[in-house]
C-alpha cells in the first residue's frame, strides 16, 4: 500500500461519513504494530466505533490492545473534554467573580462550540511534542466526517486570530484571556499538520461519484490550508471476478469502473490505493489483518456461498409512508451515521408523498448532500432547499449588524463584527434555519435529510439549549412551543433512523437511539438501506455478505425497532423521480422454492 510505504509519525485518516475511515485506521495501526513500531490510534469522531471495531471498551484515555502488542487505543469524548475545559476555565474565578457573572460564563461555555474547541484542546495536544505521546512512534487518527474535521482543521489558524483581536473579552468559549496558554499549543499543531515530514493525510473514498467528488472538495481546502501532501484510498472496489452470470454484481462493477474512469482531475495525481470489497464484516482482530491484503477477491465460506438465501418477507419503505401520509402534515426527519443513505432515501420518501397529492417541503442540513442530483428533476407539490451553513451565516451577520450595528458607533460596530467572527455564529445561523424549517411542518410534510449523527447530535443539543433559554424565560407563564418540544411529540415529529445491514451501522444506530431517547426523543421507525439480502444474488462474494445481514435484520426488527422497513440493493442507481419511486415499492427478492424468512416488526 503507498500510503503505508515509509509512513511518517503521524497519519490522519479522513473522508465522507461510511467509506470506511475506522476499518483502515485500524488496519494501517495494526500493520504497523506488527511491524515492530509502538502505535497510538486516536479517534476524534463524536460518533467513534473504534472500541467496536476491537471488541473493547476504550474510551477517553490511553488503553492497551492487549490482542496486539505495540497498540494502544484512545477515543476523545467530546463531552468529557468539554466538562474538562469548563472545570480548567470557571475554576479559576469561582469565587473571585460574582456569583451572576460566574453563572454568565457557564451559560456561554454550553454551546456546542465549547463541545468542538474542547475536543479540537485534546486534539491538538497529540500533535505537539508531550509527555502523554513521546513514548509512540506512530499516532494514527481516526477522524469525524469530513464538514467537521475540515472545521476542527482550521480552527487553530481562526482561533489565534480570535485571540489576537479580542482583548480579553468574554465568548462561548468563557474569558478569552484563558485561552492564551493555547496559542502555542494551536500553532505548533498547524505546524506539524503542514509538515510533510512529520504528517500524512489520506482522503478515504469509495467508488461512487457523491464521495469521490468530496474527496475532491477536501483536498482543495486542506491544501489550502498548507496540508498538500495527501494519498487516496478508495476502499470496498468490487472485484471483476464476483461478475459471472450475477446482474447485480454486474452492475455494480460497471458502475465502479465508470466512476473510476472518470475520477476528478485534482484526484488524479494523489498516490492512489484501491481497497477491494471483502466478503466478511470488518469487526475483530482476523478481519482487520485480512483488510489491507492486496488480493482481488475474498474466498467465501463454501457452504454459505452455495445455500439458498431465504426469501424474506419485512415491510418496504412504502409501507412507512402509508403510516404517515394520512396526517396530512408533519416533519419527518431521516437520521443515522453518514454513508448509509439517507439523502437517497429522504427523496424517496418526499416523492413517494407529493405523488400521493400532498405538499412536500425536502431539505437537508448537511454540507455534502447531494439532494438536487438525486432527484434529476422536479415534481408537482414537492419543493426542494439546502440549509447551506455558509450562506446562512452570512445572512445572519448581515442581519445583526443591520439591527444591532445601526445604533452603534464605529468603534461599537467594529467589535461587533469581530464577535460574528467567532465559530458560535455559524451554530446559532444554523439553528434558526432549522427552526424556520420545523414551522412548516404545520401545514405540509417537511422532509429533513440530516447531516451525519455527530453533527446531528451538536444540532439537537443547539436545539435543547434553546429550548432551555425559552422556558427559564416564560417561566409557567404563556403558552409556547420550541422546536425541540415539537421534536418530542411523535404527533408532529417521526425520526426515521437509517442503517444497514451490518454490524458496525446497526450498533451506531442502536446507540444513536439511545441518545434521542435520552433527550425525549422516541424514533419512528428504522429503515435498512442497500439490503443484499432483500435482492436476487447469485455472486459468492454477495451471498456470503446476504448471508452475514441476516442476523443484523433480525437483530433490528425483533429488538431495535417497533416498526422498519428493509430496501434492497438496486441494480441501477436510485437518482430521478421513477427510481426514487421503485425504491420505496420494491418487494423482496423472489426465490420460489427457496425457504422463508418472516421478519416483521415485534412492536414491543
Amino acid at each position: 500500500m503507498k500510503f503505508l510505504a515509509q509512513a511518517p509519525r503521524f497519519l490522519l485518516f479522513t473522508g465522507k461519513g461510511g467509506v470506511g475511515k475506522t476499518s483502515i485506521a485500524c488496519a494501517t495501526a495494526i500493520e504497523l504494530a506488527v511491524a515492530g513500531k509502538r502505535v497510538l490510534l486516536v479517534s476524534t469522531d463524536p460518533a467513534s466505533n473504534v472500541g467496536q471495531v476491537f471488541g473493547i471498551t476504550i474510551g477517553n484515555q490511553i488503553t492497551i490492545v492487549t490482542a496486539v502488542p505495540n497498540l494502544s487505543a484512545l477515543e476523545i469524548d467530546p463531552q468529557a473534554a468539554a466538562q474538562a475545559y469548563r472545570d480548567r476555565i470557571v475554576g479559576p474565578v469561582r469565587g473571585l467573580l460574582p456569583e451572576s457573572i460566574v453563572k454568565g460564563i457557564e451559560e456561554q461555555l454550553s454551546g456546542a462550540c465549547t463541545t468542538e474547541i474542547a475536543a479540537f484542546d485534546e486534539f491538538t495536544g497529540l500533535l505537539i511534542d508531550s509527555t502523554l505521546t513521546h513514548d509512540f512512534d506512530h499516532i494514527v487518527f481516526d477522524t469525524a466526517p469530513t464538514g467537521h474535521t475540515i472545521r476542527m482543521l482550521q480552527l487553530p489558524g481562526a482561533w489565534s486570530g480570535f485571540l489576537e483581536a479580542g482583548k480579553g473579552d468574554a465568548s462561548c468559549l468563557g474569558p478569552l484571556a484563558g485561552l492564551e496558554k493555547q496559542r502555542t499549543q494551536y500553532k505548533d499543531a498547524v505546524d506539524a499538520l503542514a509538515d510533510p515530514l512529520k504528517t500524512r493525510l489520506v482522503l478515504v473514498a469509495r467508488a461512487q461519484a457523491a464521495t469521490l467528488k468530496e474527496a475532491a472538495r477536501t483536498h482543495g481546502e486542506l491544501a489550502g490550508i498548507g496540508l498538500s501532501k495527501q494519498y487516496l484510498v478508495i476502499n470496498g472496489v468490487f472485484p471483476a471476478s464476483e461478475t459471472v452470470h450475477d446482474p447485480l454484481a454486474l452492475a455494480i462493477y460497471e458502475r465502479e469502473q465508470k466512476v473510476l474512469a472518470a475520477l476528478p482531475d485534482m484526484l488524479r495525481d494523489l498516490p492512489t490505493d484501491q481497497i477491494a470489497l471483502k466478503a466478511f464484516n470488518l469487526v475483530g482482530l482476523a478481519a482487520l489483518k485480512q483488510l489491507l491484503l492486496v488480493t482481488e477477491a475474498t474466498e467465501a465460506s463454501a457452504a454459505e456461498a452455495d445455500a439458498n438465501l431465504p426469501d424474506i418477507h419485512a415491510p418496504t419503505l412504502a409501507s412507512l409512508v402509508d403510516d404517515i401520509a394520512p396526517e396530512g402534515h408533519g416533519l419527518v426527519m431521516l437520521m443515522g451515521k453518514g454513508g448509509v443513505g439517507k439523502t437517497t432515501l429522504a427523496a424517496a420518501v418526499a416523492v413517494e408523498l407529493a405523488t400521493r397529492g400532498y405538499p412536500v417541503h425536502l431539505t437537508t442540513s448537511d454540507p455534502a448532500a447531494h439532494l438536487m442530483e438525486t432527484l434529476h428533476g422536479t415534481l408537482a407539490h414537492l419543493t426542494v432547499s439546502r440549509i447551506d451553513p455558509h450562506e446562512v451565516t452570512e445572512a445572519y451577520r448581515a442581519q445583526v449588524l443591520a439591527s444591532k450595528g445601526a445604533k452603534l458607533d464605529a468603534a461599537g460596530r467594529a467589535v461587533l463584527e469581530e464577535d460574528l467572527r467567532s465559530p458560535c455564529t455559524e451554530e446559532i445561523a444554523v439553528f434558526q434555519a432549522f427552526s424556520r424549517v420545523i414551522r412548516e411542518a404545520g401545514k405540509k410534510f417537511v422532509v429533513m435529510d440530516t447531516a451525519p449523527t455527530g453533527h446531528t447530535l451538536l444540532l439537537l443539543d443547539a436545539t435543547g439549549a434553546y429550548h432551555r433559554d425559552i422556558v427559564r424565560q416564560m417561566g409557567t407563564q404563556g403558552h409556547f412551543t420550541t422546536p425541540m418540544m415539537q421534536l418530542q411529540d411523535p404527533k408532529q415529529t417521526k425520526v426515521l433512523i437509517v442503517t444497514l445491514a451490518e454490524t458496525t451501522p446497526v450498533l451506531e444506530a442502536a446507540n444513536l437511539q439511545t441518545d434521542l431517547r435520552r433527550a425525549g426523543i422516541e424514533p419512528w421507525a428504522w429503515v435498512i438501506n442497500n439490503s443484499v439480502a432483500a435482492a436476487k444474488v447469485t455472486s459468492p462474494l454477495l451471498k456470503q455478505r446476504a448471508h452475514n445481514e441476516l442476523r443484523e435484520i433480525e437483530a433490528v426488527s425483533k429488538h431495535h425497532a417497533s416498526r422498519y422497513a428493509l430496501v434492497p440493493l438496486q441494480q441501477e442507481e436510485p437518482i430521478g423521480v421513477q427510481r426514487l419511486l421503485q425504491l420505496a415499492t420494491n418487494p423482496s427478492s423472489d426465490h420460489s422454492t427457496n425457504p422463508v424468512l418472516n421478519l416483521e416488526p415485534s412492536h414491543d
